[in-house]
């Protein structure tokens, strides 16, 4: 059994406290954010990364410096790693919304989006197989629930490998939006359903979110709510 720890937050404030937890590189593109909202869901995502990190390896918060090199240019904006620990996190944000994924060792993809936008026939077309869409309600609220629904698990699946947007979306067909949420085939080799767990989230209204570990058992999933103010204890 996998154990895959899912804690959400709300944007925080910008403390010194929280600031003094970045890194060099994460000042820097703390700083490039232009506004507001982009550079509060990224603090809050390095923050609260750092404090599950350090919940599960035994360390202080400002002890944990991540290693974020893209694999493709070298630059400080790939996913998060802890050098030389078997430690696994996925960040993602949406609106209000931030979340970290931890696994012990096994790779894990997070993914969480608002779904209060508009999911019109191009973008259907764009993310999902024919059998996919075959699913999807007629009523437009609800085809756009159900689409969400897909789009998340797509992403936490794409990110869990590593390779993101370089699978093709629709290469990848799975369950409808009605069932537990599972891989059913893949026409890309890093993904398959034998290696491939997944489960839907709540990260609360208006939000959709999902998460991918791969490994051969089965997961444990388990969601926590983190407050700033009381740190992982305050659950």
């Amino acid at each position: 059994m996998t154990d895959c720890a899912v804690w959400w937050s709300e944007p925080i404030t910008e403390t010194p406290t929280a600031l003094a937890l970045l890194d060099p590189a994460e000042h820097q593109r703390y700083g490039a954010y232009r506004k507001t909202e982009d550079r509060l869901r990224f603090l809050t995502g390095r923050v609260l990364a750092k404090t599950v990190a350090g919940l599960r390896l035994g360390l202080r918060p400002e002890d944990v410096h991540f290693d974020a090199t893209c694999s493709d240019c070298g630059r400080q904006h790939g996913p998060v790693r802890v050098p030389g620990a078997a430690l696994r996190l996925s960040i993602s944000h949406a609106g209000e919304r931030i979340g970290v994924a931890a696994t012990s060792g096994e790779p894990v993809g997070l993914d969480v989006e608002a779904t209060r936008r508009n999911a019109d026939d191009s973008l259907i077309s764009y993310a999902l197989a024919e059998a996919e869409q075959a699913t999807l309600p007629s009523d437009p609220a609800k085809r756009a629930q159900a689409f969400f629904v897909f789009w998340t698990r797509k992403e936490a699946l794409m990110k869990a490998t590593g390779r993101g947007l370089r699978i093709p979306l629709q290469s990848l067909v799975l369950s409808s939006a009605e069932e537990p949420a599972r891989l059913l085939s893949s026409q890309d080799g890093s993904l398959s359903p034998a290696t491939t767990r997944m489960a839907d989230l709540d990260p609360g209204q208006g939000y959709r979110a999902a998460v991918a570990v791969i490994t051969t058992g089965e997961i444990d999933v388990t969601e926590h709510w983190w407050r700033q103010e009381a740190g992982l204890d305050g659950q």
